[in-house]
């Protein structure tokens, strides 16, 4: 088949640049993101994960695979606390992945060290092996770290008003 041209007068248009993978979004960070590292830093891991979960859900940029590796890596420390070895270390093997593009910080989170520390509960996790779990020391569970100055600018999402909603919505 004979290779096809354009019409005349139509060129192909190129899309602009991505955004970096591991870029911060143009806006501010949402209030929600440290709801969530405040409820990881108290070993609240499910409600973190519910947290960070309704914003990576919403989130269409590539921000949103930092709030997946944060969240991944609070189900790991779930699963820890909870003796599911095989889930602690998928857990914390593929947070790294998700967070690696986002150091060494991002929206004032230290993301290397989360790395670092996370990945240091995997090496002692596989040391004990699946027998020895329960020897961890949970207490020694590390917090992620941010900067309250940039957290400080965080904003809640405008939502729709009833009013700006067609139907009569949920009761």
């Amino acid at each position: 088949m004979p290779d096809q041209l354009p019409p005349s007068g139509i060129t192909h248009r190129v899309a602009p640049p991505a955004a970096a993978l591991g870029d911060p979004p143009a806006g501010p960070p949402p209030v929600a993101l440290y709801t969530g590292l405040a409820e990881f830093n108290a070993g609240a891991y499910f409600a973190c994960h519910e947290t960070l979960e309704a914003i990576w859900m919403r989130e269409p940029a590539p921000i949103r695979r930092l709030y997946q590796g944060i969240l991944q890596v609070g189900v790991g420390f779930y699963h820890l606390r909870n003796g599911n070895y095989r889930g602690t270390l998928n857990l914390l093997e593929s947070a790294a992945g998700y967070l690696r593009d986002f150091t060494p910080t991002c929206l004032g989170i230290a993301v290397a060290r989360l790395i670092a520390e996370a990945g240091a509960v995997r090496a002692a996790v596989v040391a004990l092996g699946p027998d020895q779990l329960g020897a961890f020391d949970l207490t020694t569970l590390p917090q992620v770290y941010y900067d309250p100055a940039v957290a400080a600018t965080a904003v809640a999402p405008v939502l729709p008003s009833a009013a700006d909603r067609a139907g009569p919505g949920h009761w």
